[in-house]
C-alpha cells in the first residue's frame, strides 16, 4: 500500500530559509533534550541487576545447541524473539517480526563489541528453516519450541544476555515499541514530513494516514516478502492487519 496525498492542503506552510532555520532550531532544542534523556535511560539500563538463566538447549541448524554455545565464544548475546504461527504458510507469519528482522540484516558492529546476534523462533526448527531460507536471512536461527523458561521463550521481544564463564544471565528485555531501535525504517519515517502515515499519529489535518500497521503487509504478504524470488500473489489472510 502506498500512501497518497488526500488533498492539496496536505503540505507544510512555505517560509523563507531564515524562518525555517529559526523553527528548525527550536525543535532541535527539544530533540537534544530527548537525546540526553535517552542517554540517561541507557545509563540506568546499564545499572539494572540481572537474573540467572538455567542450562537450556535450543534447536538450530546443527541440532540441539546449548545456550552457552549460541554466544559463539563472545561475552554477550542479543536475541530477537520471533513469533511463529504453527502450520501456517510463509505469507501468514508475523509481519511485525518480519519488519524487525528484515531491517537488521548484519550484526558486524555488534560483533565488534563482543556481542552475538541470534533469532529465537517460537516454532519447531524444521518448520522455520524453509522460511529463513526463503527470506534470505543469514542470522543464526534457533527454535525455542517446547521450552518453558520465560527468559528464552516469547515472540516480538528483544532480550540481552551476558555470560560469566559458564553461567548465563538475562540483563534486559523489552517488547512492543521498545523493540523499535531494530527497525531503522520506522525511525527514518519519523523524520519525514508525513511520518509513518498511521492513524494513531498526531498529524495536521489532511495529512495522509492509513490504519496502523497497514503498510507492514501488502497483498496478503508481509511487505518484505515481495522482494524475495518466487513470491507469488496470495489471498490476504482473514483477519490480517
Amino acid at each position: 500500500m502506498t500512501a497518497k496525498l488526500t488533498s492539496s492542503a496536505a503540505l507544510p506552510p512555505v517560509v523563507d530559509r531564515e524562518t525555517w532555520l529559526r523553527e528548525r532550531n527550536q525543535l532541535l532544542t527539544r530533540e537534544k533534550a530527548h537525546t540526553r534523556e535517552g542517554d540517561a535511560i541507557a545509563a540506568a539500563r546499564r545499572r539494572l541487576p540481572m537474573t540467572e538463566v538455567g542450562p537450556v538447549s535450543l534447536v538450530g541448524e546443527h541440532g540441539p545447541t546449548p545456550l552457552l554455545d549460541i554466544f559463539r565464544e563472545r561475552d554477550q548475546l542479543v536475541v530477537y524473539k520471533h513469533m511463529w504461527h504453527l502450520g501456517k504458510p510463509f505469507e501468514e507469519q508475523c509481519e511485525g517480526c518480519t519488519l524487525s528482522i528484515w531491517d537488521f540484516q548484519n550484526p558486524v558492529y555488534l560483533e565488534a563489541r563482543g556481542i552475538t546476534f541470534a533469532v529465537f523462533g517460537e516454532g519447531p526448527y524444521d518448520e522455520m528453516a524453509p522460511f529463513r531460507e526463503f527470506m534470505g536471512y543469514t542470522h543464526p536461527w534457533y527454535s525455542s519450541y517446547g521450552i518453558d523458561d520465560p527468559a528464552i521463550v516469547g515472540g516480538g521481544n528483544i532480550a540481552c544476555f551476558l555470560r560469566d564463564g559458564d553461567r548465563i544471565y538475562l540483563t534486559y528485555e523489552t517488547g512492543d515499541r521498545g523493540t523499535e531501535p531494530i527497525v531503522a525504517s520506522l525511525k527514518l519515517l519519523d523524520m519525514t514530513v508525513y511520518g509513518r502515515q498511521e492513524s494513531w499519529e498526531d498529524s495536521p489535518e489532511g495529512w495522509p494516514q492509513d490504519p496502523t500497521y497497514s503498510f507492514w503487509r501488502r497483498d496478503g504478504r508481509p511487505t518484505a516478502q515481495w522482494t524475495r524470488p518466487g513470491a507469488t500473489p496470495v489471498k490476504a489472510a482473514e483477519g490480517s492487519r
